[in-house]
């Protein structure tokens, strides 16, 4: 079981290595980079590559770590016993079971995701370490004990809204997704663009560092957000001169909808264009 990255996705070395590490360890990957950068495309990618199934918890800023084990439905059980179904009496009919027990207890080795876990509370990794760490809870309700047979490949994603807590990050293997150089992000674009003009693709690019670069922006356009941009590009079939002659220091540049994602950036973009444009008089 090796990960070499797949025909879709474009993986660097260090990449490969710490998937690989990760996984021959068994050890949760902590993927943290800037949005965008396919940190959870990286766990359907690897699912791809090992042909395993795909478990996906999607975390949100109330949600509780409890929900990945199971959840026991007192109202319907309630419910039930007022309406003198037969069914409540086993206690078992009300347990829901959360995404790590569907990991624990899938029939092949499975790819779990929990995607953006630093949304949660603070306190929703602390809540996971044992769980993740011995690989298996308690149910209370029934008494009984849900073990993994095998430890799933785990991958976890963050933004690095906030800091994780030291002892969640010391049964992590880490890896930092850094924003790609020229010749990967290309790599990439041959992928989602076979076949794309080269010199099409060195204009886009110089214009999308050059505005990656500018200071004082907010939000720096993101690998997904290129693809985006070219896709408009090539579908408007916007003249090459256009891409040449642009420059984000002197006007805004075309279809920015696409790059720019909130009006501090767009302002600032317009009032630097303003400025060349007096400059230039």
């Amino acid at each position: 079981m090796k990960f070499e990255g797949t025909s879709s996705y474009v993986a660097t070395d260090d990449l490969k290595v710490a998937v690989n590490a990760a996984v021959k360890l068994r050890r949760p990957l902590l993927v943290k980079g800037e949005p965008g950068t396919g940190k959870t495309v990286l766990a359907h990618e690897i699912a791809a590559a090992i042909d395993a199934p795909l478990i996906e918890w999607h975390v949100k800023s109330t949600t509780r770590a409890e929900k990945g084990l199971y959840e026991y439905d007192a109202v319907a059980r309630l419910r039930d016993g007022q309406l003198g179904e037969e069914r409540v009496h086993d206690i078992s009919n009300y347990i829901r079971k959360g995404k790590l027990w569907e990991a624990f207890t899938s029939k092949r080795l499975p790819v779990l995701l929990i995607d953006e876990i630093d949304k949660a509370d603070i306190e929703f990794p602390n809540d996971l370490l044992q769980e993740l760490d011995r690989m298996e809870f308690h149910v209370y309700e029934t008494g009984e004990t849900v073990k993994a047979k095998d430890r799933p490949v785990v991958v976890i994603t963050s933004n690095n809204e906030k800091d994780l807590p030291d002892a969640f990050l010391r049964r992590c293997f880490f890896h930092y997704i850094a924003f790609p150089d020229r010749e990967t992000m290309e790599s990439i674009i041959d992928v989602h663009f076979p076949g794309i003009q080269k010199m099409l693709v060195r204009k886009a690019l110089d214009l999308f560092y050059a505005v990656r670069d500018v200071p004082g922006i907010k939000k720096k356009p993101s690998t997904s957000e290129l693809l985006d941009w070219l896709k408009l590009i090539l579908h408007e079939d916007m003249p090459l001169e256009v891409l040449a002659d642009a420059d984000p220091r002197k006007a805004i540049p075309p279809l920015h909808g696409a790059l720019l994602k909130n009006e501090q950036d767009v302002m600032l973009f317009e009032k630097l264009a303003f400025m060349s444009r007096r400059e230039g008089r």
